[in-house]
C-alpha cells in the first residue's frame, strides 16, 4: 500500500473518516454504550471453543487499536472512525485487503442510531470505496450484510452496489452463525466515482432513513457489527 493511502483523512461535508486513535476510546465507548440495544442484533461475536481449538476473548480496546494499526501498517485494513458535525459517531473498516491477482477488500461498519438517516453512513461508504480503488489501487469491494438488516440493505442500494447472492452461516453474529447476503462494487463499475454518484441519487432520496450497521468478519474483533 502506497505512503499516499494511510494514514489519511477523508472529508465531505460534515462527514469525515480518519483514522481511529487510542484517545478516542472514551467517545466510542460512550457512543458504543448508547447504541447498545441497536446494535447487538449485528454484532460479531466469538463461537465457542472446540475441543481442539484456541480459547478466544474479547480484546480490550487498547488491544483493538494496537491490532487494527498493526493490520493498517502491514497493508490489510483501512481502520477508520466516523465523524458528524465534530463528533464520533461511528466506526467504518476496509478489511480483508488481498493484493495479487485479487486486489480486494471488504467493508464493516456501524453507525450512531441518532444520527441514521442523515446520509452519514452512504456518504462514509462512498468516500472509502473511492480512496480504496483510486489511491489504495483496489480493484474489488464487498459488503457483507444478513437478510433481515434492512436498514443496511438500504445503505448499499442506494449506492447502487451490486447484489451476488447469499453467503450460507458466513459469519458467527449475536452467538450463532448467521447467513448473509453479499454486495459487491468494481472499479470499472464506477469511474466516475461512488461520492459523485451518492451525490447525484441523494437529491432523490432527501428524507429516507434508515442506515444501521454491516458485517466484517472479527478481523478487528469490535469492527462494524451486523
Amino acid at each position: 500500500m502506497n505512503s499516499s493511502a494511510w494514514p489519511v483523512q477523508l472529508e465531505d461535508g460534515e462527514v469525515v473518516l480518519r483514522p481511529i486513535k487510542l484517545r478516542d476510546q472514551r467517545a466510542w465507548r460512550e457512543v458504543n454504550r448508547r447504541n447498545r440495544d441497536w446494535l447487538r442484533p449485528w454484532e460479531a461475536t466469538i463461537p465457542p471453543p472446540t475441543p481442539s481449538g484456541p480459547i478466544t476473548h474479547r480484546p480490550t480496546y487498547r488491544q483493538m487499536v494496537r491490532h487494527l494499526r498493526a493490520e493498517a501498517n502491514a497493508g490489510r485494513m483501512l481502520p477508520f472512525v466516523i465523524e458528524y458535525q465534530g463528533r464520533l459517531v461511528g466506526q467504518l473498516t476496509v478489511a480483508g485487503i488481498t493484493w495479487g491477482s485479487m486486489c480486494s477488500g471488504h467493508v464493516g461498519y456501524w453507525v450512531d442510531e441518532g444520527v441514521a438517516g442523515r446520509g452519514v453512513m452512504p456518504t462514509a461508504l462512498a468516500l472509502a470505496v473511492d480512496h480504496g480503488f483510486r489511491t489504495v489501487g483496489l480493484h474489488r469491494i464487498e459488503v457483507c450484510i444478513r437478510p433481515e438488516n434492512a436498514p443496511s440493505r438500504r445503505v448499499v442500494e442506494k449506492l447502487g452496489f451490486r447484489g451476488e447472492g447469499l453467503r450460507p452461516r458466513f459469519l458467527h453474529i449475536d452467538g450463532a452463525w448467521r447467513d448473509h447476503l453479499v454486495f459487491a462494487l468494481t472499479a470499472e463499475e464506477v469511474p466516475e466515482g461512488l461520492l459523485y454518484r451518492w451525490h447525484q441519487r441523494a437529491r432523490a432520496l432527501r428524507g429516507t432513513s434508515g442506515e444501521h450497521s454491516s458485517s466484517a468478519p472479527p478481523e478487528p474483533p469490535d469492527s462494524p457489527k451486523n
